[in-house]
C-alpha cells in the first residue's frame, strides 16, 4: 500500500471512486435519475480539480500497481452542525469496496491525522449516514465519539447522519 498527496492529475480517478462508492454504499435497491443526476453532477473531474487547488483543503490517496483505490478529504473552515466541535472536518473518505479490509481506511485516516497535527489542528469531525453501520463501527473502533446527529441534504429531501468528533493528541 502507497499513500501520497494527491495530485491535480488524480481528479478523474478520485472523481469516478467518488462515483463507485456512493452509489454502491447509499443506494442499494436500485438508481434513480434524482441520485445519478446528483452523483453525476457532484462528483467531477472539474470538481475535483478545483479543490485540489483549494489551499483549505487536504488530499491524501492510496495508491496500488494500478491506480487509486482510495482517498481522504481534509477540509479546515468548516463548522460543524453541532456544538463543540472544531472547524476540521474529514469531510470524505472513500475506499473502493473491493479493497475494504485490507487497512486501507486506516492507512488514510492515519495520513490525514497526521497532516491535521503537524497544522495544529486539536480536533475533527465528520458526518456519516446513520445507517452506514460498516462506517459507523470503523470510526468508533478508531476512536471517534458519537457527538450529535444532522442531516445530509439533495434538494429538499434530508437524510439523517451521525457526527462524530476526535481530539488528537
Amino acid at each position: 500500500m502507497k499513500y501520497r498527496k494527491a495530485l491535480k492529475s488524480d481528479a478523474s480517478s478520485m472523481a469516478a471512486l467518488s462515483i463507485e462508492v456512493w452509489l454502491g454504499t447509499y443506494l442499494r435497491r436500485g438508481i434513480n435519475s434524482f441520485f445519478a443526476d446528483f452523483a453525476l453532477s457532484e462528483f467531477t473531474a472539474p470538481k475535483f480539480e478545483a479543490l485540489l487547488g483549494d489551499r483549505s483543503e487536504f488530499f491524501a490517496v492510496s495508491e496500488n500497481d494500478e491506480g487509486i483505490d482510495g482517498f481522504i478529504r481534509i477540509t479546515t473552515g468548516n463548522p460543524a452542525p453541532v456544538n463543540g466541535c472544531s472547524n476540521t472536518e474529514i469531510s470524505t473518505l472513500y475506499i473502493q469496496p473491493r479493497h475494504h479490509g485490507r487497512g486501507l481506511g486506516k492507512g488514510l485516516l492515519k495520513a490525514g491525522l497526521l497532516h491535521c497535527r503537524e497544522n495544529n489542528v486539536q480536533s475533527v469531525w465528520l458526518a456519516t449516514n446513520s445507517e452506514n453501520t460498516s462506517a459507523i463501527n470503523f470510526y468508533l473502533s478508531q476512536g471517534f465519539q458519537n457527538v450529535g446527529k444532522t442531516h445530509f441534504r439533495i434538494q429538499d429531501q434530508a437524510y439523517l447522519n451521525e457526527v462524530f468528533s476526535y481530539e488528537l493528541k
